[in-house]
């Protein structure tokens, strides 16, 4: 596989606290196109300002998407740091977003191979066929009708296909709810799937790329990434008001919570709420 650099971290500026990609321009997402929608989650869309420099981090989220961006196809796999990618200023990327286990089928590869990646369509449908996609789509004339085009020639491809795997939407919600602690989590999908742990931590490796413990971890921060957005800023309960958003993630207490943004993100925890609040 080919892989492009775009993802690495950007290590040129350390000192510059990167913007946060869904809070960088205008961001949309709606519903795939019917038929796709057991597939896919979403497509979006997303108009960076013209007058943009700097560095851009895209957060863990154990999801894999396929993007149009620069006049080509690519598959990004998925993260266990904040990716860097290059994103130029005026520029639209479009993305369609899998659903749990869906980018299993579609790439015929598990998603381990492809974690922290990000790979040309190419390396994984063909040069033909990719090449083929990417004049369909770069022949429309505006981003909305380029979703269109990747969505109806995606599908062509759905006879091919078998639906995601049903456990592997089981796994993702399991690890997702952070009802109780990880490993009583994991025993309860073992029993419920009838499957041994070796077997669950196989699979979860071919659904996300990683273990079950690292798909919880990633779901946690997304937990606490949904908290922050769905309250918003409230810049009189300072202290407290992180320490109750850690709490109700499910991290042990804010110093908890602040390692893990700086490890995820490259930035504190100060920094990540206010970019997200605006």
């Amino acid at each position: 596989m080919r892989t492009s650099p775009e993802t690495s971290a950007a290590g040129s500026n350390r000192s510059t606290v990167p913007v946060l990609a869904n809070c960088l321009g205008h961001y949309d997402e709606y519903a795939p196109t019917q038929g796709l929608d057991a597939h896919f989650q979403c497509v979006w869309t997303n108009a960076i300002p013209s007058d943009h420099v700097g560095p851009v981090a895209v957060v863990p989220d154990g999801c894999v998407d396929l993007l149009w961006k620069d006049e080509r196809l690519v598959v990004v796999g998925p993260d266990i740091v904040a990716a860097s990618p290059v994103l130029r200023g005026g520029t639209t990327v479009l993305g369609m977003r899998f659903r749990p286990g869906a980018a299993l089928r579609w790439l015929r590869a598990p998603m381990s191979a492809i974690v922290g990646q990000s790979v040309d369509l190419a390396d994984l449908w063909g040069q033909t066929v990719a090449d083929e996609l990417c004049e369909r789509v770069g022949e429309a004339q505006t981003i909305e009708r380029q979703a269109a085009v990747l969505q109806q020639q995606l599908l062509t491809q759905l006879p091919e296909l078998e639906r995601p795997a049903r456990d592997a939407s089981e796994i993702f919600a399991a690890m997702a709810s952070g009802a109780d602690e990880v490993g009583g989590r994991i025993s309860s999908l073992v029993d419920r799937l009838e499957i041994s742990e070796r077997t669950l931590r196989r699979r979860s490796h071919d659904y996300f790329g990683y273990g079950p413990k690292t798909l919880d971890r990633i779901l946690r921060f997304q937990s606490f990434l949904s908290l922050v957005r769905s309250q918003g800023e409230r810049r009189s309960q300072g202290e407290r008001r992180m320490a109750g958003l850690a709490y109700e993630a499910g991290y042990a207490d804010q110093a908890h919570l602040g390692r893990e943004i700086q490890t995820l993100c490259g930035m504190t925890a100060g920094s990540f709420v206010r970019q997200i609040n605006g």
